[in-house]
């Protein structure tokens, strides 16, 4: 493993995560709507639509399947150039990766921006400040993710034994 290359691709990762989630994000954020705490979406559909909301609902299942492939295939190409070799040193390897942007998530993210930046707010909720400062509910959804990343990660260490 070449810890160079390692430690640039942390940093690509979080600039790459950050793009995909705030640019949708602040264009419209009923986008993510679905990873809103159930009293701000609750607070949203009294004045506008509702639309799916729950993970196994076709629309909301569909975004969450396309992450997984996509961060299966962006840490597979990652492993394989920093020089994994088999299936412990990607699996670990993609994980830690996994672990790195899934916190930043919660703790920049989620914490940082979204509980303070105004324009991401869904429509009809920019009062809702308590809600929006909900840390639990952001640590507990880090948690699943943790377990959620067990399946792209064991795919990219199991990909990379192939591979090599």
């Amino acid at each position: 493993m070449n810890w160079t290359i390692y430690g640039m691709e942390c940093v690509g990762a979080l600039i790459l995560f950050t793009c995909l989630i705030m640019i949708p994000l602040c264009r419209d954020p009923v986008w993510w709507i679905h990873d809103y705490p159930k009293d701000i979406q609750e607070k949203y559909f009294e004045t506008h639509e509702r639309i799916p909301t729950q993970v196994l609902s076709a629309p909301v299942f569909l975004k969450k399947a396309f992450a997984v492939l996509l961060a299966l295939a962006v840490l597979t190409a990652l492993v394989l150039a920093a020089g994994a070799k088999d299936f412990k040193t990607g699996f670990l390897y993609s994980y830690g990766l996994w672990m790195l942007v899934n916190w930043y998530d919660c703790f920049f993210l989620d914490w940082v921006l979204f509980a303070n930046v105004k324009r991401i707010r869904l429509p009809g909720t920019e009062h809702m400040d308590r809600a929006y400062h909900q840390k639990k509910y952001h640590v507990v959804r880090a948690l699943m993710g943790m377990v959620i990343g067990l399946i792209p990660c064991v795919l990219a260490g199991a990909l990379v034994a192939v591979v090599r």
